[in-house]
C-alpha cells in the first residue's frame, strides 16, 4: 500500500512512502535492501529547509550508519560503496 500511496504524493512524503514499502516488500529480491536507507535519505533531504538538503541527509546517513549492528556493519558499508551510484549517491556521508 505505501508503494502505492508514494505515486501521488511528491517531495519528502513520497521519498517517505517509498522507504516503508521498499522496507516492507523487497526481502525477496536480496539487491533491494538498501532501498528504505536510500528513500529515507531522500526524504530527510526533501523535508530539510532550502540549502540545508546535503547536510540533513549526511546526517541521517551516519545516524542509520551508527543504528548497525556490528556483525553486519562492514557487510552493510561495502554494499553501501559499491551501489551507491545506483542508489543517487546517498551514501556518501
Amino acid at each position: 500500500h505505501a508503494m502505492g500511496a508514494a505515486r501521488d504524493l511528491r517531495g519528502a512524503a513520497r521519498n517517505a512512502a517509498y522507504a516503508a514499502g521498499q522496507a516492507a516488500v523487497v526481502a525477496h529480491v536480496a539487491a533491494h535492501e538498501l532501498g528504505a536507507a536510500a528513500y529515507a535519505i531522500k526524504a530527510v533531504r526533501a523535508a530539510a529547509p532550502k540549502g540545508e538538503s546535503d547536510a540533513a541527509g549526511r546526517l541521517e546517513c551516519r545516524w542509520q550508519r551508527d543504528q548497525l549492528p556490528a556483525a553486519i556493519r562492514e557487510l552493510v558499508l561495502d554494499d553501501q560503496r559499491l551501489r551507491n551510484d545506483i542508489c543517487w549517491s546517498v551514501f556518501d556521508c
